[in-house]
Order: C-alpha cells, then structure tokens, then sequence
C-alpha cells in the first residue's frame, strides 16, 4: 500500500518498475482512491475504472516477463468521448451514452503499449465549449484557484494530469479544446497535424477538424508519446501517414536563427498582465537564438470565425440530430442554443465559406511559408467562472481568439507554460507551425520549458535533454560551395524547389578545394583532408524535405551529398566529391572559395 505517490513522469515510473521498488498495481490502487476523493471537488471524472475493471490491465502486465515495453504501467485518463471497452461512452451527456464494441485505436495502442486506464474524464457536453462548465456531470474547477475553470473542452483530462491522478490523459480539439485547459492548469497541450494520431472511436465533434490530443506535464513527454502514437490507421478515414522528418528523431535542441512569428497587433482583451507575461516569453524564445518577426494574424483571425459563424455548425449538428429531435431538453442549452442553428445553412452557404477559407489559407501559408513556428498567446486572458456564468458565450469565445483557426487551416500547435500571473493562476503560450512539423514544434516548447524553470504538474520532473541531435522540421539543409551558390548557374535548382538562403558560412578548416574538369557549367568538389585544409567559404540553404529527393537525383557523379562540419562545430547535409575524381582536378584551396576563385579568372587554370 502506497504512502506517498510518486512523480508520475513515466521515466521515473519505468526506473522504479525495473528496480522493483515500485508496482502498477499498487499505484493504480492509490491513484483510484486519489481520483474519488478529489472528484467531489472537481468533478474531473464521470467514471472512474473499479478494481475489477483495471483488472485485466494488470494481470497482463504482470504476466510479462519482460518490462521493456515503452508505456509499461503507466497509468492515463481518457476523455469520456473517446471509447474504451467495458465502459459507457457519454460524451458528458447521459441520454446519449452507449457502450462501445471496440476500444479506440489511440486508446487501444496505449494499452498494448503498457498503459493503464484510471478514469474516463468529463468534458464540455460534446466537446462544444473551451471552459469546462458545461456538462451535467459538474462544472471542472481550476486546479490551483477555486474561481476560474478547468477550460476545455477536455476539462477532466486536464486535470487529471495536474492534479496527479494520471501521468498523461487523452483529449481532443477541434477548436482549442487540448490547449485551453493546458494552458489553464500549467500543462502541455499537444495538438498534432491533424489525421496522425487516429480519431477513429472518437464521438466526432467536427469529423473533417477532430484531432485526438494528448495533455502532459512537458514536451518531451508529449514528444515521446506522439511518437508512438502517430500511426496510420485504415479504420480512420481521416487518418494520414507521418513523414520520417516528423519522426521522433526530429525532436531535438533548436538551432539558434530560427524565424517565429508573433502577432504585430496582439488581442490580450484589455489584460495588461498577459501583455507583460507574452512579452516576456517572446524575449525567452530570443534568447534561444529566435528571431522574431511580426505577422498579421487578420487572416488567421477571420478564418477563425468561419468555425461557429459559419457551415461547420452543421457538422456538429449531425451528431446529435436525432437526440436533438427525439429528447432537446437531454442537451444543455448553451449547447443546444450553437446545434439548434444548424439547419439554416444550405449547400450553397458550405460551398462559400470553403471558398473563403481557401482563400484565407493561402494567404495564411504564404505567411507561415517564410517562418518556422508562430508565438502567441494560448487566449487573450483568462476568464472567471463569473464572467462564464454572465456571458456564458461571450467569455468562451474570448478564450478562442488564438485557437480556433488552427484546424481549419491545418496547422499543427502546441500550448506550453510561460509563467503565473500574479494571483497565481497558470499562464501559457501557444507554439503553432506548418503541418507536419510537431516534433520541430514539440523541440521549441521544450526549450522554451527548459528555460522557463517552471514547476512541473504533480512534482513531475524533466528527463535529460537530447544532446547531439538538432530539431528537424519539413525543410532540409543543404550546404552548397559551386554553381549552386546564390545567382550562380545551378541556383535555380534550389529556387525552383521553393528553398531559401539561410546563411553564408564557412567550413571547419579541414577541407581542400578543386575545380573539377569538364563543365559547363564549371563545379568544384570539396574533400576532407588530414592535413594542409583551410576553411571554405559556402552557403547553407533549406528547401521543402519533400523536394530534397529529386534535387538529390539530378547531382551528377562525382559529386554526391554527405556531411559538411561548419566553422561553428556542426554538421549539414553538403556537395562533397569522390576522391577518385580529385586526380584530374586544379586545387583552388587557397583561393577560400568559388566566387574568390571566380572573381580571380579561375576558368582559365583549370586542367584540360
């Protein structure tokens, strides 16, 4: 019997497992007794797993012999519009709760993987809310100040994971509901590309917008876990495949001269202590070697309002319709008031709102094209249970200024802690960047948390940071040091592949130059000696991953792309050259590089 629960971070509970001085069953013991004693307060949970119900879970973990399996016994609370077997679905509304045939792919990957239910979490009634006040089954408080709410709409999850009932919890967002509760409650808040993490045993909320989230202490946390997690799934019709560049290999330390965007007119709603707690964390994210650049944000705003103002209504709608019809009174009327207008969009209102978000996405993406990640606030301000109470509509929408774009335009976001306003109440910042990018996404935030030294949820610690592996997004490197150098002969294969300088650099003095043979058009090769080398002057360039293929197959022998170590110590992918091929070259080395050896009438000293 457990005293004193642990640090749920699951490398901690992995090193006690292994050492035997800790076992899933007796933590998940205390952790259901920690569940029905908070939930009077709280109201985080609508069903808690009995002994009987956990049982299987830990017969099977008991019955391995080997512990090695990446999740082994660590507990997590599932959003009661996500199914698991066994346990009625409600979606937080009791007259239209089912039991499942099936555990939902995320749910029942996790459970392979080692992890053990705890809960079922309330929510927002069908995830229609940012708030968490929304559901019979009790309005979810803050968990460190009594007076404003959990947000949602995955308000039980949220608190789960904060108040140290479950070392993650399993939520979703269709409008910002993974990231508002995050961002209330001191937590990390994932919301992936939209299709990588399987909605298929989800009650949809929007089908074509829905992504399943996860809500952890830290990034790195959320890193590993997506990385698990981000699977295709055939019985997902919305589900799309992880490139390898959104691998978990891509999550790593973020290199100084990233761009991230912040709002050049940003909406705190008249707080004056989040305008201060936002600049704040801009000029963390500049310390980390950012660099900042303002954006307009109108066109992601007004996207934003498409989601309630317009036909995406009627997806909610479908739904609850025969509820709706059958029994309105069983839907709260804050939420049946947003369904109830649903049947006055036509086909032809459908057609114009997409009309007008295509158009606003591609205003957006040519804004997100030129950066890696975009900073804002997680909400303007925080808003009180009062003011819900007030202005139940109002105050909600408030909270989903800076989230409710993100789906329609299919973006990838991460909310993270940045600070604590003076009353003490969690404050947080939303990372936001092109899809496909989280793990670059997730690497940002976990700089950005590491920097922040704020307090983990539930006494949680950090692991070690990654050393030795830079964050990679959708874009490639690739060092050039010939015709490929700015308005030189082959720099059109990189512009037309939409890439873009970075910067010039030079190599590590450890490189002999050559002007090769043959031509036009005129290429140098560039080969790593022992001795006698010198420093190189060459571009490094980043292009669109998907183009690096095919920019690699027009590279003609003997030239081919390996690694360049830079002047500063680091390695990029780079034109290097066989060393059979050097015999018939002039050596240049002395002249620095090709535009030196060019401006020099170098041409002309070639070997025939």
């Amino acid at each position: 019997m457990l005293t004193t629960l642990p640090d749920l971070a699951p490398h901690t509970l992995l090193t006690s497992y292994r050492d035997g001085t800790l076992t899933p069953r007796d933590l998940i013991t205390a952790l259901r007794e920690k569940a029905l004693a908070l939930n009077s307060d709280y109201h985080a949970f609508i069903h808690v797993l009995d002994e009987d119900e956990t049982e299987p879970y830990l017969q099977r973990l008991e019955a391995l012999e080997d512990r090695s399996l990446p999740l082994y016994g660590i507990p997590f609370v599932i959003k009661d519009n996500i199914d698991l077997v066994g346990i009625p679905t409600t979606a937080a509304c009791p007259a239209f709760a089912y039991s499942p045939d099936e555990t939902a792919t995320v749910v029942r990957r996790i459970i392979d993987l080692g992890g053990i239910p705890v809960a079922k979490a309330n929510l927002d009634q069908f995830a229609t809310g940012l708030n968490g006040t929304r559901s019979p089954y009790g309005i979810c408080r803050n968990s460190v100040l009594p007076e404003y709410p959990s947000g949602g709409s995955s308000s039980g999850s949220s608190l789960a994971v904060a108040l140290g009932v479950a070392s993650f919890a399993l939520g979703t967002d269709t409008a910002g509901s993974g990231r508002i509760p995050a961002a209330y409650n001191n937590l990390v808040g994932l919301k992936a590309t939209r299709g990588l993490i399987s909605t298929h045993g989800v009650v949809p909320a929007c089908r074509t917008l829905d992504c399943t989230t996860l809500l952890t202490a830290s990034a790195e946390q959320a890193s590993m876990l997506f990385s698990l997690l981000a699977r295709f799934d055939p019985a997902d019709d919305y589900s799309r495949h992880n490139p390898q560049w959104n691998a978990a290999a891509a999550f790593g330390k973020v290199r100084p001269g990233f761009r991230f965007g912040v709002p050049a007119h940003p909406d705190f709603a008249g707080c004056t202590e989040s305008k201060t707690l936002f600049a704040d964390a801009v000029a963390r994210l500049e310390t980390l070697g950012g660099i900042a650049v303002a954006v307009d944000l109108s066109p992601f705003l007004e996207a934003a309002r498409l989601l309630y103002e317009g036909p995406w209504v009627a997806e909610r709608h479908l739904v609850v319709r025969d509820l709706l019809t059958r029994d309105p009174e069983a839907i709260l009327p804050v939420i049946r008031a947003v369904l109830e207008t649903a049947p006055g969009y036509s086909a032809g209102d459908l057609f114009s709102a997409l009309y007008r978000l295509q158009h606003l996405k591609a205003r957006c993406d040519a804004v997100m094209d030129d950066l890696d990640c975009v900073l804002t606030p997680a909400m303007p301000r925080p808003v009180t249970l009062a003011e819900l109470q007030e202005q139940p509509v109002a105050a909600n929408s408030l909270l989903g200024v800076y989230t409710n774009f993100m789906n329609l335009l299919d973006y990838s976001a991460v909310a993270v802690p940045s600070g604590f306003m003076a009353n003490g109440l969690p404050w947080g910042v939303t990372i936001f960047g092109r899809s496909f990018t989280d793990q670059y996404l997730l690497s940002v935030a976990d700089a950005f948390q590491r920097t922040s030294a704020l307090p983990l949820v539930g006494g949680q610690t950090l692991g070690a940071p990654v050393v030795g592996r830079a964050a990679s997004n959708d874009r490639a490197r690739v060092v050039v040091c010939g015709a490929h150098l700015d308005n030189l002969a082959l720099n059109w294969q990189l512009r037309d592949r939409h890439a873009r300088l970075v910067r010039v650099a030079r190599t590590a003095p450890d490189y002999r130059f050559y002007a090769l043979a043959g031509g036009p058009p005129l290429r140098p090769g560039l080969a790593r000696c022992a001795e006698g080398g010198q420093a190189i002057e060459v571009e490094v360039w980043e292009l669109p991953s998907a183009e690096l293929g095919s920019f690699l197959t027009q590279i003609p022998a003997p030239l081919g792309l390996g690694k360049v170590e830079l002047e500063d110590g680091s390695f990029e992918t780079g034109f290097i050259c066989e060393g059979a091929a050097l015999s018939s070259a002039t050596d240049i080395t002395s002249t620095g590089g090709w535009r030196a050896w060019l401006s020099s009438g170098g041409p002309s000293t070639i070997s025939p």
